[in-house]
């Protein structure tokens, strides 16, 4: 190492010592400002920061209004939170594709899709249950992989690729489900799956000892007979519990996390240090088809059918509700937590609706006004953020 170089670092070391002096020996009053502009930009750099003010004001207003209805009694409870599971699930894999910069709206049509690709090789094929589940998730991620395959080859905008598949999805859903059956409801999937190994997986329920022990105890209510009025946990919950906790690691914990935020941030300048921005998209396109698959397969075989028209516009309501999540449409920003707050949002509000007895119309304009206040929030974090560097 030349002299000149060690002049610097010893010059640069020096800088630091006496900049750290200068700070320590500051008064009370700067201490505070300090500490006062990082709280202030500590909470606006929170994506989630909107979203659980939301979930909070939702709380609040249904509890003056519902409180009296059921709505948080444990069935009322188990119910929206089942309804915010179901969408929490497809949030998180559109808020990850999001913040890479991308959009997926095959996603409601990957639903349906998946859903026959179950059902019917199960009722109509003799396959075990286990083996159409298996099934359906390959090439549900197949497909996937195909939309981001697509995407990244040609550099077609994700939106209009998506878009296409959308169409071609759900097309393919109802004319395979006709020629095969000569159905678009396909039932009987439940009496198939009673001694499935994999089945339980996705229609079956934790925790049914507990909540019998509870309700013997008197600490949850029961029928007459002593059955619990909630036997247990879903599925769906849990999936979406453990897809929260996994994703929002990566994303926050991992180098694959990084390779997230750099790809939507800035793909050419995140390609420049070596981020493979190609394999990271085709990956979450991947992951949002599995995301889609799990949807499909916890309702197929909660409810024992399949139908063509499940997921129906449910892409739309992934990517409002990870966008009142914090998620920015531009890319770069977002995250996991605040996608399920956003999901969380809908099943109360959709739920609180119906214990209000408010027609459920009201639910489209509902989510409309989310949508945009929740833009022009995330606009105004942006703006508040950059200002305050």
């Amino acid at each position: 190492m030349s002299d000149d170089q060690n002049t610097k670092q010893l010059q640069s070391r020096l800088k630091i010592m006496s900049t750290t002096t200068t700070l320590d020996n500051d008064s009370k009053a700067t201490d505070e400002r300090v500490r006062s502009v990082s709280l202030t930009r500590t909470l606006l750099n929170r994506p989630e920061l909107g979203s659980a003010s939301g979930v909070l004001l939702v709380f609040i207003f249904f509890a003056l209004v519902a409180g009296d209805s059921g709505m948080f009694n444990a069935d009322g409870i188990m119910n929206w939170t089942t309804v915010s599971a179901q969408l929490g699930i497809i949030a998180i894999g559109a808020c990850l594709l999001m913040i890479a910069g991308e959009f997926d709206l095959s996603i409601g049509s990957m639903i349906g899709f998946a859903g026959m690709m179950i059902a019917i090789p199960a009722t109509y094929w003799g396959w075990p249950v286990w083996l159409s589940i298996l099934f359906a998730f390959t090439g549900a991620m197949a497909i996937g992989a195909l939309i981001g395959y697509t995407v990244v080859r040609t550099g077609l905008p994700s939106f209009i690729v998506s878009l296409a598949f959308l169409f071609i999805l759900r097309g393919l859903t109802i004319a395979l489900s006709i020629l095969f059956t000569n159905k678009t409801i396909i039932s009987g999937v439940s009496d198939l799956a009673e001694n499935d190994w994999l089945a339980p997986m996705f229609g079956g329920q934790i925790g049914q000892g507990l909540c019998q022990w509870l309700a013997d105890a008197g600490l949850l209510e029961a029928y007459a007979d002593g059955t619990p009025i909630v036997e247990g946990i879903p599925m769906v919950v849990i999936w979406w519990i453990v897809l929260a906790i996994v994703c929002s690691w990566v994303l926050l914990r991992t180098s694959f996390g990084n390779w997230i935020f750099a790809t939507g941030g800035d793909d050419k300048a995140a390609r420049n240090v070596g981020v493979p921005v190609d394999r990271v998209k085709i990956m979450l396109f991947v992951f949002t088809a599995f995301c889609a698959t799990v949807y499909a397969a916890c309702q197929v075989l909660e409810f024992g059918s399949a139908a063509a028209d499940r997921g129906l516009l449910k892409e739309f309501e992934a990517i409002i509700a990870a966008v009142i999540g914090g998620a920015l449409l531009t890319g770069g920003y977002g995250t996991v937590i605040g996608a399920c707050f956003g999901a969380l949002i809908f099943g109360v509000v959709q739920m609180g609706i119906f214990f209000t007895g408010i027609d459920s119309d009201w639910f489209r304009v509902f989510l409309g006004v989310m949508l945009l206040m929740a833009v022009l929030f995330n606009n105004y974090v942006r703006k508040r953020v950059t200002e305050t560097r």
